[in-house]
């Protein structure tokens, strides 16, 4: 199962202030990413946020066709609550308010794949 990593620039010093609103986020509604025509195209399998001084960190688990997971998130309440508390914290401000404008903070936003281990990968002792 293959994982995505999503980073934030956020002011550092505020890591308790964030963490805050990451206690009461609001998962998606249903973890089936629908593709653009409309069938199954991949499922959210986990995710995971991360912070150290000035960089957060959302790493994402999931299986299945990955542009799928942007379209998917740009259309959750939980998400847009979250990008709205965080605005405060940010460091660089952007306009994921639009479905357009989340999946172009998303793709600039996600971090390059240097390699993916997993016990499926490890050859047999």
């Amino acid at each position: 199962m293959p994982f995505a990593a999503v980073t934030y620039r956020v002011k550092p010093g505020h890591e308790d202030e964030i963490a805050e609103i990451f206690q009461d986020f609001k998962r998606v509604d249903t973890p089936v990413l629908p593709g653009a025509d409309g069938q199954d195209a991949g499922r959210l399998l986990g995710t995971a946020v991360f912070i150290k001084d000035d960089v957060m960190v959302r790493v994402i688990q999931y299986e299945g066709d990955f542009s799928a997971i942007a379209g998917h998130m740009a259309r959750q309440q939980g998400v847009h609550t979250v990008e709205q508390r965080l605005a405060p914290f940010l460091a660089e401000q952007r306009d994921t308010s639009s479905p357009e404008g989340f999946r172009t903070y998303f793709r600039n936003a996600t971090m390059r794949v240097l390699t993916q281990l997993s016990v499926d990968d490890h050859p047999a002792a």
